[in-house]
């Protein structure tokens, strides 16, 4: 490992926790957009009409809703993720890195680079995860089909 694992860590939640926001402002904007359309749906309709449009409109905004509550769980998530602290085993908040991949077990949240390495992040519950949880250096699992090694844990 050719770099601090506590500034690598603070700069992958970094990342993460823009992810998430971005998420929730998406998710904001969709339900006020939905509201919005709800509302002029009443003064552009009459009837039937109206209520089909409203209701429409409705479940639009109850869809946003869940995507904004899943975007504020994945900030809930990473609050729990010390960066200054450095794992022996792999868990929650920890970086692990292979001769072929590296990861970050927080959120799924793509591909993130940091110090000219990049991470996958992953969350906990994801099969690859399952695999590495309570893993050490030197120990095995699978990828894409492949045997990997670990070479490192952070």
């Amino acid at each position: 490992m050719k770099f601090s694992t506590t500034e690598v860590k603070e700069k992958l939640l970094a990342a993460c926790r823009h992810y998430a926001n971005e998420r929730i402002a998406v998710a904001r904007e969709a339900m006020q957009n939905a509201q919005q359309s709800a509302n002029e749906e009443g003064k552009n309709s009459a009837g039937d009409k109206y209520e089909t449009g409203r209701a429409m409109m409705q479940i639009e905004r109850d869809q946003a809703a869940v995507m904004l509550e899943e975007a504020q769980k994945l900030l809930t998530m990473l609050e729990r993720i010390k960066a200054d602290v450095v794992h022996d085993s792999v868990i929650m908040g920890s970086v692990v890195g292979s001769k072929q991949v590296n990861f970050f077990i927080g959120i799924s949240a793509g591909s993130i680079t940091v110090e000219d390495t990049t991470f996958i992040t992953i969350a906990p519950t994801s099969p690859i995860a399952q695999q590495l949880l309570g893993k050490v250096a030197g120990e095995q699992f699978n990828f894409k089909g492949q045997v990997q090694t670990i070479e490192w844990v952070g």
